[in-house]
């Protein structure tokens, strides 16, 4: 087994930490990956101060030079595109494909956020005054916080550190403790890249602990999360309480409405998709099909066909379509909410239970569920359950839909089936989320489109895309006066 070290200050240091977590494979319990060493806040606070320490001398790194670390880095998660798929799929349970577009992801992002190096522009603005000279110049922040959940645990902490790095900040990364070891590659390809020391720097702890030392730590200017809404918020409070700048990406609860024009094939595989595939654990999954009466019966037919043909087991096989629960809290809490639907009085019409037989036993596997005649008001149409559970809440009309789907305090994703044009103009302009897709699943997207939600799922500048290094920078505006003639009266 690993025993995971942290990467402060240019060296990899193993914690001096009494307590201990296993790295467990979440598709068969008895395989323990490696160990991670708690981090402590004196470590913490020594990566910060690395950091810290590092700061002065990388903001002064031309912007190209440092996009070409971070585009070398892109070149060697190619080359180690698919161990670290295989790393990614044992640790967090994916399927092998899905590991595999993950990486494909990341090695995006990392690409355009190193092109983004030749073009942090700022721009002249023609002055009121004359013989004045006025622009704008963007300028890195100094040590930026990277904390970052279990689900995506290669293509999210890449998002956020590639940009930090070309914006001219340092970083401390603090992954989930679930997914340390392709934490640890992730920091060893930018090490491997010629990023300097303590530019990067990687703690393996709590959030409680080292957690809590990194984003109430004065030295750090901004802090990037991505996680559950009842950590962000607090996380946004701590953060925004002394000044600084934090962004946060949350929950979701992504509806999709299916009219009665739908294509059916496409409407019934690409829900099945969004709803089971990475075992409904993304931001982004598909977890309420609100559905016109029209149809309803027929969509209902065919999506439990389809949850129930689906393979379950390791994600290391080819042939798997859907892979475990994270670990025994998150598989737990999906079965809980199993039961919640039930006592709500939802008609459960596949699914509902753990996934047992053909080597499964050993591992954290539910069963796709989908639960019919759901409502607005029940805790699974209101909730995110993060596991491969799909509720369908019947409509009359399109009005109707748009009521229901809107009736959320998430605002991520979402999606419409239809080919009327009308009727999916109207979707894009009414629909309270973030991102949207027509005749597509709710889950997906594009290294150089922004990403992010509205309401309850987001706080702060958008991720990805031609925004990723807003929120990196800060916005300095320059006046000059090159006659430096005396100003008669005063402006404001």
């Amino acid at each position: 087994m690993d025993t995971y070290r942290n990467f402060i200050g240019g060296k990899w240091i193993e914690s001096s930490s009494p307590r201990t977590v296993n790295n467990i494979n979440p598709a068969n319990t008895d395989d323990v990956l490696g160990t991670i060493r708690q981090a402590t806040r004196e470590e913490a606070l020594a990566a910060v101060e690395a950091a810290s320490e590092a700061f002065h001398g990388w903001r002064k790194t031309p912007a190209p030079s440092r996009g070409r670390i971070v585009a070398k880095a892109a070149r060697l998660m190619e080359e180690a595109k698919e161990e670290l798929a295989q790393i990614l799929t044992r640790e967090e349970g994916k399927t092998i494909s899905e590991s595999r577009g993950e990486l494909q992801r990341s090695i995006n992002v990392a690409e355009f956020c190193a092109g983004e190096s030749r073009r942090m522009n700022g721009e002249t603005i023609l002055s009121e005054l004359p013989s004045n000279f006025a622009y704008t110049i963007k300028q890195p922040l100094g040590v930026v916080a990277c904390v970052t959940p279990w689900n995506f645990p290669v293509a999210i902490p890449v998002w956020k550190i590639a940009p930090a790095l070309v914006a001219g900040n340092t970083v401390v990364f603090k992954p989930a403790t679930l997914t340390p070891a392709t934490a640890v590659r992730i920091v060893e390809i930018f090490e491997q890249a010629g990023i300097p020391p303590g530019v990067l720097n990687l703690i393996l702890g709590s959030g409680s602990d080292a957690g809590e030392e990194i984003i109430n730590h004065p030295a750090v200017k901004a802090v990037s999360f991505t996680g559950s809404n009842s950590v962000g918020i607090r996380l946004y409070e701590q953060v925004s309480r002394r000044g600084a700048k934090c962004q946060c990406e949350m929950g979701g609860k992504n509806p999709v409405v299916i009219l009665e024009d739908a294509d059916m094939d496409l409407t019934v595989e690409s829900t099945a998709q969004g709803a089971f595939g990475s075992s409904g654990q993304r931001c982004t999954a598909t977890s309420r099909a609100i559905v016109v009466n029209e149809v309803a019966d027929e969509f209902v037919k065919r999506i439990v066909q389809r949850a129930e043909s689906m393979r379950i087991g390791d994600g290391s096989d080819a042939k798997t379509e859907m892979g475990p629960s994270v670990d025994e809290s998150q598989f737990k809490t999906v079965l809980d909410y199993l039961n919640i639907g039930r006592e709500d009085g939802a008609r459960l019409v596949c699914g509902g239970e753990r996934a047992t037989g053909d080597g499964l036993d050993k591992g954290y596997f539910v069963r796709p569920t989908v639960f019919d005649h759901v409502t607005p008001d029940m805790r699974i149409a209101r909730e995110e359950i993060f596991g491969p559970v799909l509720s369908v809440l019947r409509v009359k009309d399109f009005d109707e839909a748009m009521a229901v789907a809107n009736d959320t305090e998430y605002g991520l994703s979402s999606a419409i089936f239809t080919n009327d044009a009308a009727r999916i103009f109207r979707f894009v302009d009414e629909i309270e989320t973030g991102m949207t897709h027509i005749n597509s699943p709710t889950t997906g997207g594009e290294a150089h489109i922004p990403f992010g939600g509205i309401k309850g799922t987001g706080i702060g500048d958008r991720e990805q895309g031609s925004t990723a290094l807003d929120f990196y920078t800060e916005l300095k505006v320059v006046y000059v006066d090159y006659t430096g003639r005396k100003r008669e009266g005063n402006l404001y």
